[in-house]
């Protein structure tokens, strides 16, 4: 089939190169000229695990092009993605700008039948307003289609290939037989294409990252609760995790949730209900508790350092929101170094991918080191943020020797109680037994 993905970000890169390697036709349009020739020449402009391997082989046999030209990638397209952002405004709701924008260049320019589908997050009644945007100046028939993502950054490629569900939102057959067809090769192994209207395929996006941030949100508070009463959250996740009304995913406690999907949508989401006249008292305490979250370390550290950090060096191990991404958007480490700053520590970080990011939004701010092991030379203590693999299995001995201190704040529980005590390192962490040396 011929597809236009319009924008190139996580969502838009993801479903073009995924679309091309099952043999479609893409081509994703953008209106970066620089992002557009870089992509052209292979480079791929975010980083996911194995994406860059179907980018690169689909550009060289010739299903996935790339246009700053929006005119030029739809006239032959049957299917039309708007993969555009939907950032939160002032007051918290889905900017729909980009969109609206995009939707009614459409109008004017489309000559033949066509499916357009909202892949982005969008809050509910989007396709209406889609459609009547389109429909001021077309003079042709079309559908628009309401299908949202359900990627996990670091694993998105897996994801589209093979996904748990596909959830459509459409009402019309015609729209409906053009998209068995498309998502046919991903569902071979028997995963549903769950159809719906419109509306409920909105909110079906947001009711599911809503709920998996609530899921952390409570996993954190029992976690605080634990370091109040000698309980240990390990112990607790697993007890409860075995029961399978409530799974065994998503309950590891940490320093919150971040990233550019469950923020923005439980804000969205709870902006949306306000509009309707409901209220979601579950979603104001989510984001509530997990803003503090975030931070939820600095006064372990201070505590520890008698409240004064100035000049104290801190390394921190993890800048990215989570493991195998390069996002910082709304990552708890950029909190935490904000706070640290304030109290006059010195940073040194390291991230597998995520430094550039971080470079180009602090600058000088904090020091950056080519590995582990550097970030760790001369430190009073050593702060983890994000569970990247290379983290999970130091030489403890080795790192005691490069620290000025043996001393750790773990944020994402990534070494066992009993190996830290023998290790003779002050070791914190979250919902768990302090070891002191």
């Amino acid at each position: 089939m011929k597809i236009a993905v319009i924008g190139t970000g996580y969502v838009g890169l993801v479903t073009g190169t995924c679309f091309a390697e099952t043999g479609n036709d893409v081509i994703c349009v953008d209106i970066d000229e620089a992002k557009v020739e870089k992509m052209r020449n292979g480079k791929v402009p975010i980083y996911e695990p194995h994406l860059d391997v179907l980018f690169e082989r689909n550009i060289k046999q010739g299903r996935l092009s790339f246009t700053t030209q929006i005119e030029d990638a739809v006239e032959d397209a049957e299917i039309i993605f708007l993969a555009l952002p939907t950032p939160p405004g002032e007051d918290g709701s889905a900017d729909l700008s980009y969109i609206l924008g995009v939707a009614d260049t459409l109008g004017k320019i489309i000559k033949n039948y066509k499916v357009i589908i909202d892949k982005s997050t969008v809050p509910v009644g989007t396709a209406e307003k889609v459609t009547e945007a389109i429909a001021k100046n077309a003079t042709v028939d079309f559908d628009v289609v309401s299908n949202p993502e359900f990627l996990r950054e670091g694993f998105a490629v897996d994801d589209f290939l093979k996904p748990d569900r596909v959830v459509i939102g459409t009402t019309s057959e015609k729209a409906r037989k053009v998209l068995e067809h498309l998502y046919k090769p991903y569902v071979r192994q028997g995963n549903p294409i769950l159809f719906m209207d419109e509306k409920s395929a909105e909110l079906t996006k947001y009711a599911a990252n809503s709920f998996l941030a609530t899921k952390i949100t409570f996993m954190n508070e029992i976690a605080n609760f634990c370091e109040k009463v000698g309980a240990d959250v390990d112990m607790v996740r697993i007890g409860i995790g075995s029961d399978q009304r409530i799974g065994k995913r998503f309950l590891f406690p940490g320093i919150g949730y971040g990233g550019s999907c469950f923020p923005k949508d439980v804000q969205a989401l709870a902006k949306s209900g306000n509009e309707y006249g409901y209220h979601f008292g579950i979603l104001d305490s989510v984001m509530s508790i997990n803003e503090k979250q975030k931070t939820i370390i600095v006064p372990k550290i201070k505590d520890y350092f008698k409240g004064d950090l100035k000049g104290k060096k801190i390394a921190l191990w993890g800048l990215a929101f989570k493991p195998d991404t390069d996002d910082i958007r709304e990552a708890p480490a950029l909190y935490i170094i904000d706070e640290l700053l304030k109290e006059g520590a010195e940073i040194t970080a390291f991230d597998p991918e995520a430094m550039t990011n971080v470079k180009e939004l602090l600058g000088d701010k904090i020091n950056f080191a080519l590995s582990r092991d550097e970030a760790v030379e001369g430190a009073d203590a050593l702060v983890i943020a994000t569970e990247w693999q290379i983290f999970r299995t130091p030489d403890f001995d080795k790192l005691a020797s490069q620290m000025n201190q043996k001393v750790i704040f773990d944020g994402r529980n990534l070494f066992d109680l009993n190996e830290m005590a023998a290790s003779g390192f002050y070791y914190s962490s979250i919902g768990r037994d302090l070891v002191s040396d």
